[in-house]
């Protein structure tokens, strides 16, 4: 007999070691697979974190007798442009780590020619003897025979820009020229020792031709792309339209020692002679595009730059400088990220991808950037700032951009907004039903009532948050414009009326003797069909007569809005999705009140509301708390509800009648989008880590209270 027992013992242990063991792998196993979400989520959004560096490449020197003029990707096996002595335009692509001469364009010796580099792509300009000019792409010259004549490039149909002519006297005198490029606009600057010449040619309609004549003292840069002229004379800039007309002049403190457009000219910075550099941008102002002063640069003094470059698809930005200093920035806040120096001074720069291209007439260097996406600033994702074409400064997070050159908007100030604005008023709807049918199942109801009400809720928590989003945004958004009033006023007095009928509750079942139990759950269903019925027959007209307004509509016609996607329709619909899991603990809490204080309450002569105020929700406080608190984290989680019903409009307001964009919203929206690696995709990570941090403390800060709450029974 005592072998059995003790052979059944021995087994009893070896299984309760093997569950032990099994328990404790799949513990371990759960913990790993949240180390690695958290690595992976952290070695994602890290690169935002790091400084970008530089490291030189390359570096070519132009032959004797010749200058470089332009450079393409070179390591791509795209040219770098060069212009000889011997009238020649040469194109040199790289061929066994050195430069070797793919095609040589000749031109007349008295011809004058220039590279011009346009949003990433270069153009050879040639002015002839008596003005002519032409332009044609290099790209398109790279592909035809070895050696041509410029002339016959220049007049291919398929390979001129633009072709338009200067006044011949005129290109005589000339001591300087420049001719800039834009969809519209074709541009030629001509300086002489008495005046400037600048001729604008409209491209689609080419004998519509402007021009405009400064006096031989002021200093002049056309802006194609943004139909503009910059003028400084006086210390003073002047901003002209091509026909002529000023369209606004601003004083300029200090005389003008340097100035550059960025590609696409609606941002232009301009270097004092002090070294003080300012970027001006193209804001709106009431209709008009005027360029405005930001932020501003101190440099060393006597130190200017002498080119500026931003990269084509993100917010970096290069500055290089008499000092052959190499500043890098982030262009919407002026922050210098990073530092180097170069071997040689700079006057051009090309940048394709991580590919930075740097020359000045001997020598072309090549320069890869590490770390780009390191420009990011806490100041770019989280304080306002000044976008071009905006009328002031704002929140904008705008990932995707039609074309290059174009300024990345990450703010994430809008999907923090949209998330808080959402969960928190949803919370404004759930917690005052939960927490009052948690009150009456958990304290109130009687037991047999209360095993068949406690399921029915918490059935209700496991539909489908998909589900919940799908009949908020086919039923309840588009009827929202007529009942949005009439629930939102049912929501709100839901509670009041349950609490009143509460009151009422007692001196009523006395009076009907026998009718007691359960008679409370009619009169609160007829209480509750008589405010629905309030609050679809009444209420809408009697709001709308205070408001002045003879339609909802009329309350969204500012901010542009539908009504069925506003924040208060989103919150219904998740304010009824979280509402069975505050109830379920809530109503855990007040439940697991010893009945042990209950009754030492009603000894003591307390009345049941007394009793509930003063000693069930003392105690179950901490767990209704808790019970709060993670329906907020799943509130702020949530994704297919937000997804499904809002408009996904990432506006920087707490307006409940505009849209939202939620972070988890615009992680399913995006995320599959992003190009790997890239800036964007990498800040999508950061959101990803900050939603997991914000739950993560929530869900812990409500586990905290639950342990309290327990610990709090347990000691009583």
């Amino acid at each position: 007999m005592n072998s059995t027992i003790r052979t059944k013992t021995r087994r009893r242990m070896q299984r309760d070691v093997r569950l032990k063991v099994t328990v404790t792998a799949f513990g371990v196993l759960v913990l790993l697979t949240l180390i690695v979400l958290i690595t992976h989520l952290i070695s994602q959004s890290l690169p935002l974190a790091l400084v970008p560096e530089f490291e030189k490449r390359a570096s070519f020197t132009a032959p004797e007798g010749s200058r470089f003029a332009g450079s393409a990707d070179v390591l791509e096996r795209q040219p770098a442009m060069l212009l000889t002595n011997q009238c020649q335009v040469q194109l040199k692509s790289l061929q066994q780590q050195a430069l070797s001469t793919d095609r040589v364009i000749i031109r007349p010796c008295d011809q004058q020619a220039q590279i011009m580099n346009v949003l990433g792509e270069h153009y050879l300009v040639t002015v002839s003897a008596k003005g002519i000019v032409r332009i044609a792409g290099v790209r398109d010259l790279h592909s035809l025979p070895t050696s041509i004549p410029a002339q016959a490039a220049s007049g291919h149909e398929d390979f001129v820009g633009s072709s338009f002519a200067l006044p011949m006297s005129l290109w005589r005198d000339a001591l300087d020229w420049e001719v800039g490029l834009s969809e519209k606009w074709a541009v030629a600057r001509v300086t002489t020792a008495n005046q400037t010449l600048v001729r604008w040619v409209d491209r689609l309609h080419p004998t519509r031709i402007y021009d405009q004549r400064f006096e031989g003292a002021s200093q002049v840069m056309p802006l194609p792309n943004t139909s503009q002229t910059v003028v400084y004379a006086n210390n003073e800039l002047r901003f002209v339209a091509p026909g002529g007309k000023t369209i606004h002049t601003v004083a300029m403190k200090g005389k003008l020692g340097w100035w550059q457009a960025l590609p696409k000219g609606r941002s232009l910075f301009i270097a004092s002679s002090t070294g003080e550099v300012t970027r001006w941008i193209l804001q709106n102002q009431q209709g008009k595009l005027l360029y405005v002063p930001t932020y501003t640069l101190d440099l060393a003094q006597g130190e200017l730059p002498t080119a500026v470059m931003s990269h084509p698809a993100s917010n970096a930005m290069v500055i290089a400088t008499t000092s052959k200093r190499l500043l890098l920035l982030n262009r919407l806040t002026g922050e210098i990220v990073s530092t180097t120096f170069s071997d040689e001074l700079v006057s051009a720069i090309s940048w394709y991808a991580n590919r930075l291209y740097l020359h000045n007439d001997k020598v072309l260097q090549v320069y890869l950037t590490r770390h780009l996406s390191g420009v990011t600033t806490w100041a770019s994702l989280f304080e306002k700032q000044q976008y071009e074409g905006y009328p002031e400064a704002a929140h904008t997070w705008q990932s995707s951009s039609a074309t290059d050159y174009q300024e990345q908007k990450y703010s994430l100030v809008p999907l923090l907004m949209g998330s808080l604005k959402a969960s928190l008023l949803a919370l404004i709807i759930a917690i005052p039903i939960s927490v009052c049918a948690a009150v009456y199942t958990g304290f109130f109801a009687r037991s047999r009532l209360r095993y068949w009400i406690r399921p029915a809720i918490e059935m209700l928590e496991a539909i489908p948050s998909v589900l919940i989003g799908f009949i908020a945004a086919i039923w309840l958004a588009p009827l929202a414009s007529n009942i949005l009033f009439s629930f939102a006023f049912f929501m709100v007095v839901i509670p009041f009326l349950l609490v009143l009928i509460a009151l009422f509750q007692r001196p009523l079942t006395q009076r009907l003797g026998r009718w007691r139990a359960g008679f409370e759950l009619i009169v609160a269903v007829a209480g509750i069909l008589l405010l629905g019925y309030v609050s679809t027959a009444i209420v809408p007209d009697w709001l709308l007569g205070i408001f002045g307004l003879d339609s909802i509509d009329e309350l969204t016609a500012v901010a542009q809005t539908s009504v069925g996607k506003t924040t208060i329709v989103v919150a219904i619909a998740l304010g009824i999705a979280i509402s069975p899991s505050i109830y379920s603990l809530a109503e855990d809490a007040i439940s697991s009140v010893p009945d042990e204080l209950k009754q030492a309450s009603f000894a003591l002569g307390a009345t049941r509301l007394q009793t509930l105020h003063n000693v069930v929700l003392y105690v179950a406080t901490p767990g209704i708390l808790a019970a709060v608190m993670l329906g907020f984290g799943r509130a702020f989680g949530e994704t297919m509800i937000v997804l499904m019903v809002t408009g996904n409009t990432p506006i920087a307001s707490w307006s409940l009648l505009e849209g939202l964009r939620a972070l988890t919203a615009n992680l399913a929206i995006e995320l599959p989008e992003a190009d790997v690696n890239s800036t964007h995709y990498q800040i999508l990570f950061l959101t990803a880590g900050i939603l997991f941090a914000f739950t993560f403390v929530v869900n812990t800060i409500a586990e905290l209270l639950r342990q309290r709450l327990r610990r709090q029974t347990a000691h009583e």
